[in-house]
């Protein structure tokens, strides 16, 4: 079988490439065990220098790793880029945490207690469509560096640049088989993944609904487990904020990769006074944002993935209630669909389901509690943002909210030097940050007797 990749903004196929076989993960994980144990035997200086070396090289080939990404997911050039470095970026700070990866001496009667950290062995990583290098990388970097080796299944609309970025850690003398990419299909190359025994760990991006699927497979078998699941985040603007930037930066919380991102700020809750306010300065904010061409670097917004993707957002969009701000889209071919404003209620599906598209719902608060009672009434806990002058405010409203992530008089939830991760049905577990590679790693009691 083959998977067609089709470039979301001309619907053009750009690429074929093999889909793998539930055979085929079961020999990559007898690859990948036997050069795992290489790897793990390695000096941790060694280790270290080696995943430097493969940042290098993803370096040389920023741009090229950039357009691929253009090519298979629509994302805008500029975008492209950042995710491109965000990945050698994140391989240079797991490769600092090798040598970081310290146990401890534990004081006891009758002996020296000690612990170590020792790898999981074979990890495999499920990545979604919607930001695949950089996700992609949030589990290879760490697991890597923790002494593991990787089978990397990227979605099936997007396996280019993960096939790529398997024959670049090559490229940089990572032992063959270490990093290992298995394009295919959920039904049969991700339930092989799940479900091998020769498999540690499973770090998943994605729904909350197919996460939810895996955590109980691999309940079955004990295996550990890492979810980045769903989300619907809040943008909490109060009347002491300064509107005009918070009404300037609100389209890039929700328009950023066409909304296509767990993260999206697409609940814009506004408190009443400054309501109308920001609702004018919106307006010219959202239709600033230039839609077309993903290869221009002019370009801010590019298409939804797939057609069946554009039929869902649009299914969230009421045709009796007209859009308070409607952008434009491209005509012709591509999967586009314009940046859409909702004037709504907290009640609305718009307001409670994860929308996964350029369409954000406008909610009027009155105080405080009103605020965070909104911002909870959700499944989910990933992100979101406040804007308040009122810094005992913003302690207050970012300690009752409950997210994993929140950004005061900002819209940023992602750096490779902070944890990141879900409350509620956002997920399990947390990803880069200090403490990404001990989590894929054991750690080890030893007690040894001292008479």
């Amino acid at each position: 079988m083959l998977l067609e990749v089709l470039n979301p903004a001309t619907e053009e196929v750009v690429a074929t490439v093999p889909a793998a076989t539930a055979e085929d993960v079961d020999a990559a994980v007898r690859r990948a065990a036997e050069a795992q144990r290489g790897w793990a035997a390695l000096a941790p200086g060694d280790r270290a220098r080696l995943l430097r070396r493969f940042a290098g090289v993803v370096d040389a080939h920023l741009e090229e790793l950039a357009l691929l990404e253009v090519r298979e997911a629509g994302h805008p050039v500029g975008s492209a880029r950042w995710e491109a470095g965000n990945v050698r970026d994140l391989l240079d700070y797991a490769a600092g945490g090798v040598e970081r990866l310290t146990g401890r001496q534990i004081p006891v009667a009758g002996g020296l207690d000690v612990t170590f950290h020792e790898p999981l062995g074979v990890v495999g990583v499920i990545v979604p469509w919607n930001f695949p290098m950089p996700v992609a990388a949030w589990g290879f970097a760490p697991a890597l560096a923790a002494g593991n080796a990787v089978l990397l299944k990227p979605a099936e609309t997007t396996p280019l640049t993960a096939l790529r970025l398997a024959e670049l850690a090559l490229a940089a003398g990572l032992p063959e088989g270490l990093l290992q990419a298995l394009p295919g299909t959920g039904p049969e190359a991700g339930n092989a993944l799940v479900e091998h025994p020769g498999v540690a760990k499973i770090v998943f991006t994605g729904s909350t609904g197919v996460g939810k699927r895996i955590m109980a497979k691999c309940a079955e078998r004990v295996k550990r487990v890492t979810l980045e699941l769903g989300g619907k985040s809040a943008n909490i603007v109060f009347a002491d904020a300064d509107v005009e930037r918070a009404a300037a930066t609100a389209p890039g919380s929700f328009l950023d990769n066409t909304g296509q991102d767990c993260c999206a700020r697409s609940r814009i809750l506004v408190q009443r006074p400054v309501y109308d306010r920001f609702m004018e300065l919106l307006e010219p904010a959202v239709r600033s944002v230039v839609v077309g061409d993903p290869a221009d670097p002019a370009t801010g917004m590019g298409p939804l993935i797939s057609a069946a993707h554009r039929e869902r957002v649009r299914s969230y969009v009421p045709e009796s209630a007209p859009a308070a701000i409607r952008g434009e889209a491209p005509d012709g071919k591509g999967f586009w669909y314009p940046a859409t404003v909702l004037e709504g209620s907290a009640a609305d599906r718009v307001a409670r389901e994860e929308v996964f598209g350029p369409v954000a719902v406008v909610i009027p608060f009155e105080d405080e509690d009103e605020a965070v009672r909104i911002a909870n009434a959700t499944d989910y806990g990933l992100s979101g943002s406040l804007w308040t002058r009122d810094v005992s405010r913003a302690l207050r409203v970012s300690r009752a909210v409950a997210a994993g992530n929140l950004s005061v008089n900002s819209h940023s939830s992602v750096r490779y030097w902070t944890p990141f991760g879900g409350f509620k049905q956002s997920g399990l577990g947390r990803e880069l940050g200090p403490d990404a590679v001990a989590a894929f790693a054991e750690v080890k009691n030893v007690f040894v007797a001292v008479e």
